[in-house]
């Protein structure tokens, strides 16, 4: 069943053509890989579903509802998440304090209410984090300051996650250990779409991918039949296979 789907979707800024027609979509349960080489158009398509960016054209739809014209607060309150590539926490407030937040009503617009400590415990438990509930982000090692951002986009209960390099400057331990979580969202009903960089990583764990080069959708499939392309290795690698 259709969960995601980005249909005809333009994003142009002046006469750069940013996200060209591009459409795809993400069935309820799986997994999808977002990759091409940078600057393909890979975070503007995330910017344009979570409405941070009004699209030029195209529709996008989620559930079957069109939300192209939704705020994002809208599109968060409708069951949509995002990890983004920078993690942004506030600093002066505990891991806890920091999840507490994305719980409140409209986020930080009202600082009644919220999860309480238990649901808050949970969150964290769920991406490894529930010892460090008391510190501060600054304490934190990076693997677990990015464990935070995604701690923070579960606490709004998504149906669908958009995560952009959530494996960013991670060693690979660490990137087998953050797959393995997000193996067990899934199991617990959440859709995924991942952009990164690690192909490696990101090839084991998704069930197909969508290619973008230069704004233009250039293909999509299963993970093997994706890195053996020769237009997919081109656009990454002059020819070289993808690794």
């Amino acid at each position: 069943m259709t969960l995601l789907e980005i249909d005809s979707v333009t994003k142009k800024f002046g006469g750069l053509v940013a996200v060209d027609d591009v459409s795809f979509t993400v069935d309820r349960g799986e997994i999808v890989g977002l990759i091409g080489p940078n600057g393909s158009g890979k975070s503007t398509m995330f910017n344009c579903i979570m409405s941070e960016y009004d699209v030029t054209g195209g529709t996008i739809r989620f559930g079957g509802e069109d939300i192209t014209d939704y705020r994002t607060h809208q599109v968060v309150n409708n069951g949509l998440s995002r990890v983004s590539q920078e993690s942004n926490p506030i600093d002066a407030l505990p891991v806890g304090g920091n999840i507490k937040l994305f719980t409140l009503p409209n986020s930080v617009v009202s600082l009644r209410g919220g999860a309480s400590e238990e649901e808050i415990y949970q969150y964290a438990a769920r991406v490894g984090l529930e010892s460090e509930l008391q510190e501060l982000p600054d304490e934190l090692p990076h693997a677990d300051v990015r464990r935070l951002e995604v701690a923070k986009a579960l606490a709004t209960e998504p149906e669908l996650l958009l995560l952009d390099e959530p494996f960013a400057g991670m060693n690979q331990q660490e990137i087998r250990e953050l797959a393995a979580t997000f193996e067990e969202f899934r199991e617990d009903g959440i859709t995924m779409v991942i952009v990164d960089h690690n192909m490696g990583g990101l090839m084991d764990l998704v069930d197909r991918a969508v290619v973008l080069d230069n704004g233009d959708k250039l293909m999509e499939g299963p993970p093997k039949e994706v890195t053996t392309d020769e237009r997919v290795r081109k656009a990454y690698l002059g020819g070289t296979e993808v690794p």
